[in-house]
């Protein structure tokens, strides 16, 4: 999948337009796909699927295995049964053009929830031995799951009587459970037996509506590439249900915390707050719990970007009592050895490496060594050709590279170039030997035509959207995550234009 040349776009479910506040799995999901086939693009990319927490990120969810609940379209629960159509009349004052997620999860989980109980009590003999057969599949990472965000729902309404602010697992849970001791797992599992149900019904919904999606997809040509975090959130069932994997202390608070030091992005570095992982006992068991991570990935993707790759080499971990992440060290991962683990057990899985940032000739061998294509991100092109840099300069890529316009971190590129110096367009300008008019279309033009063998843009691009469609700014904790696609994207012929680049620079 990674050796033809091939282009797509990125875009993330929940960018999806629709009535009901958020993008869904519903029918838009299938007119994109239409959308990409017209457009003449084989690779759809998107963020982690998992079920967000703080910030409401993707890369910060309560599991790396579920789906985030959110995605679940209605349409769907309502052409089962599960729903009436009058129930799910979202409200009025809810936007097409930016996910209101605290509005839009305290209207919908409700109905998610409302759905769930129906489907138990009247659902078809056939439809519960589906899901029966889906419990018992993914019972290794289920029942964790539907327990924990259960438990996390009782400590969170007892925490709000309380007037208690932070009620995550490790600092507010009973203690015994926050241990999970024996006695107390079968006391809560029994407490909370009706939550835990419909909590796995709620992934059964997902895991359905997103793999019809992905067959849809795949049956017309076109291959998902998926995001696997390097790090999982504190407050996640991975941290809870497998505290000996990360560095944690007798009472599971994080020692050490993971994130980057000053960069591009951010003066003070980024803290992002992630547990180190427990390297030393990863290795002690073959780096079983990796092995999961890639297998459930590799459920639900075609192509795994592992995103953060210089972190297997090593990590910038940073004292967990540290504000800001100036302060980290440098800490060695066993990124070989776990690799070739993952190799021995699941064989070679299609992987791109997300080698951005401080990538040093240590990193760089590790992502050859295993035949992983990196990453080329055109802006970076030329914020960083004044200093000396050039690798991402198209004329400098490799086959084997997988070549942006700009991630879901970047500005757009048209906002980009917008704030670009005179010093930085003149640059750009004597590059392309000519003026750039609409730097959108002309750095895509850019990616399709350069020798890397898979070309991705966000959608934004393809719209020549501004600043006000940036997906997420890094090393900030609000107004991330919440651009959608306009309902009439399709219009205009940017389909028929971006069909007409694929066949002028072969990649179909």
């Amino acid at each position: 999948m990674l050796q033809r040349r091939t282009s797509g776009i990125l875009l993330h479910p929940t960018c999806l337009p629709g009535p009901y506040g958020i993008g869904d799995l519903g029918t838009a999901a299938f007119q994109f796909v239409d959308y990409l086939i017209a457009a003449g693009q084989m690779r759809w990319q998107v963020l982690p699927l998992g079920p967000t927490g703080y910030g409401d990120s993707p890369y910060a969810s309560f599991s790396s295995f579920a789906g985030n609940p959110m995605l679940i379209s209605l349409d769907r629960l309502a052409e089962e049964g599960d729903l009436e159509w009058h129930e799910i009349q979202p409200p009025s004052d809810f936007r097409d053009d930016a996910v209101m997620y605290g509005p839009v999860i305290n209207w919908k989980f409700p109905l998610l929830y409302k759905a769930a109980e129906r489907f138990l009590r009247e659902g078809s003999t056939s439809r519960i031995n589906a899901f029966e057969n889906f419990s018992r599949q993914q019972a290794a990472w289920l029942n964790d799951f539907a327990l924990f965000m259960s438990l996390k729902s009782y400590f969170e309404s007892k925490a709000a009587k309380e007037h208690v602010h932070d009620a995550m697992w490790n600092t507010y849970w009973d203690r015994d459970i926050k241990l999970r001791e024996p006695e107390a797992m079968q006391h809560w599992q029994e407490k909370l037996a009706h939550d835990i149900a419909i909590r796995k019904v709620l992934q059964y919904y997902f895991f359905s509506q997103w793999l019809e999606l992905k067959h849809y997809a795949n049956d017309r040509g076109i291959r998902i590439i998926g995001d696997l975090p390097i790090f999982v959130a504190l407050d996640s069932v991975d941290v809870w249900a497998a505290p000996k994997q990360f560095e944690l202390d007798e009472e599971c608070q994080a020692a050490l915390v993971a994130g980057v030091p000053p960069d591009y992005f951010s003066e003070t570095g980024q803290r992002w707050g992630n547990p180190v992982y427990a390297w030393e006992q990863m290795r002690f068991d073959r780096f079983s719990w990796w092995v999961r991570r890639f297998e459930g990935t590799q459920t639900l993707v075609d192509i795994i970007r592992v995103d953060h790759f210089r972190g297997f080499e090593a990590c910038w971990s940073i004292p967990a009592e540290e504000p800001t992440a100036i302060n980290g060290t440098w800490v060695k991962a066993p990124g070989d050895e776990l690799f070739g683990e993952i190799k021995r057990q699941l064989g070679d899985l299609p992987i791109v490496a997300e080698d951005l940032g401080l990538i040093t000739p240590a990193v760089d061998q590790l992502r050859r060594d295993h035949d992983f294509p990196g990453m080329k991100v055109l802006q970076f092109a030329f914020d960083s050709i004044e200093d000396g840099s050039r690798t991402f300069l198209p004329h400098n890529h490799e086959k084997t590279s997988v070549v942006y316009t700009g991630t879901h971190d970047n500005d757009t590129t048209k906002g980009w170039f917008e704030k670009c110096s005179p010093t930085t367009k003149a640059i750009i300008e004597d590059y392309f030997g000519r003026t750039v008019d609409d730097p959108a279309w002309d750095f895509l033009r850019m990616a399709m035509a350069s020798v890397a063998n898979t070309a991705i843009f966000p959608m934004q691009d393809v719209l020549s959207l501004g600043s006000e469609a940036r997906m997420n700014a890094p090393s900030t904790s609000s107004g991330n995550w919440s651009w959608r696609l306009p309902p009439d994207y399709a219009s205009g012929g940017n389909a028929e234009r971006l069909a007409k680049l694929v066949d002028l620079y072969q990649r179909r």
